[in-house]
């Protein structure tokens, strides 16, 4: 069994009021995420379910997150296959389906990432595709989720060394 990491949060629900949860309309979705030693990230729900849209829902997070995923083993593939990454960023996008009984799911989260790397001999388009491909593979979000998590690179800049 390989190396087990553990993960803790506090999230509190600031929004009771004077009312708190006397019907569906009298609190506010409003709660607060501490981690330790690091400033509190204000939520909310999403704005489609009363949530205040000045705050992060648990829902952008999640797919914020698995793009995070993504960048951090990219940027680890990439330094370890000599491929000098200068710029990263993703314009991810997520899918969720709400049934008519009020539940729902993620039925799909879509990558997009866009990198500009140094020029050279080893940096081609299908090198770069890989370590794209490698990141997606060892993705500890991606792996744990069940629904596609699709992956569609802008196509690579290259930078001047």
């Amino acid at each position: 069994m390989g190396a087990l990491h553990s993960y803790a949060a506090t999230v509190r629900w600031t929004g009771a009021g004077q009312t708190g949860t006397t019907t569906y309309t009298a609190y506010s979705r409003d709660h607060e995420i501490d981690l330790a030693g690091r400033p509190t990230l204000p939520g909310s729900a999403d704005p489609a379910f009363r949530g205040d849209p000045g705050r992060y829902s648990p829902e952008e997070l999640f797919v914020a997150s698995l793009s995070q995923c993504h960048m951090l083993w990219f940027l680890h593939l990439a330094s370890a296959a000599g491929i000098v990454v200068r710029e990263y960023s993703d314009e991810v996008t997520g899918t969720m389906r709400v049934e008519s009984a009020g539940a729902g799911q993620f039925t799909d989260v879509t990558l997009h990432p866009h990198v500009v790397v140094d020029d050279g001999p080893e940096v081609t388009d299908e090198a770069v595709a890989e370590v794209h491909r490698r990141a997606h593979d060892h993705c500890f979000l991606a792996r744990s989720v069940n629904f596609p998590v699709l992956l569609e690179p802008v196509p690579l800049r290259t930078h001047a060394a």
